[in-house]
């Protein structure tokens, strides 16, 4: 199961930084994961000062 940014984001970029597979992206008020590119590899929730990336 692909992850999901929670609304806890607080938009730093950290986790799109960290993607390997470029997945993240800022949307409006936070940042996005596509599903499709996500390969739950866990780096992005690494990465989060806030914890925001989980698995959906």
């Amino acid at each position: 199961m692909a992850y999901a940014i929670s609304d806890e984001c607080i938009s730093c970029g950290a986790c799109a930084a960290g993607c390997p597979v470029n997945a993240i992206s800022e949307g409006d008020g936070k940042f996005v994961i596509d599903p499709d590119t996500c390969t739950e590899c866990g780096a992005c929730a690494e990465v989060c000062p806030v914890g925001a990336p989980a698995q959906a």
